[in-house]
C-alpha cells in the first residue's frame, strides 16, 4: 500500500480572448509562463465553460483550421438541436466538450512544458458569439 504526501498546489485563473468567432486560440504561452520557475510536476489546464475544449496539437500550417473544419463536419450547425439558447446551431457548441475535453494535463520538467516540438495548447471555441474565456491553471509540484 502506498501513501500520498500532501502535494504542493499553485493555481491561478487567466482570461483569454478568442481570436474570432468559431475558431481556435493558442494558449501555450500563457501555460508556459505560468510554469516558468515552478520546478518538476504536472500542470492542469481547465476551461470552466460548457462550449469549449482544449487540445494538445500542432496548430500551425493550417492544422488548427483543419480541426475546426472537422468538428464542424461532425457537428453541423443546421441539425435540429434541442438546445437553441443563443442562436440556431448553438446546440452543436455544447457537444464540443464531449468530443474535445475541456482540460489537458501536461508534465513539466524544471519549469518547462514537456511537450513535443510541434505541440501547442489550443483552446477550441466554436461559439459564433465569442466572449472572454477563463482558464484555470493548476501546477502540482512533484514530491
Amino acid at each position: 500500500m502506498s501513501t500520498c504526501e500532501e502535494a504542493e498546489l499553485n493555481t491561478t485563473e487567466v482570461a483569454v480572448s478568442p481570436q474570432g468567432a468559431g475558431g481556435w486560440t493558442d494558449v501555450t504561452a500563457l501555460v508556459r509562463d505560468f510554469c516558468t520557475g515552478q520546478g518538476d510536476g504536472l500542470v492542469s489546464v481547465f476551461a470552466p465553460h460548457s462550449t469549449v475544449g482544449l487540445a494538445l496539437m500542432h496548430a500551425d500550417e493550417g492544422a488548427g483550421d483543419d480541426v475546426i473544419e472537422a468538428v464542424n463536419r461532425l457537428l453541423p450547425r443546421d441539425l435540429d438541436y434541442r438546445h437553441r439558447e443563443k442562436a440556431p446551431g448553438h446546440g452543436a457548441d455544447h457537444v464540443v466538450p464531449v468530443l474535445i475535453s475541456p482540460s489537458v494535463t501536461i508534465p513539466v520538467v524544471d519549469g518547462t512544458l514537456a511537450i513535443g516540438e510541434f505541440q501547442q495548447v489550443i483552446l477550441i471555441d466554436l461559439d459564433e458569439q465569442p466572449s472572454t474565456r477563463r482558464l484555470r491553471l493548476s501546477f502540482v509540484l512533484s514530491a
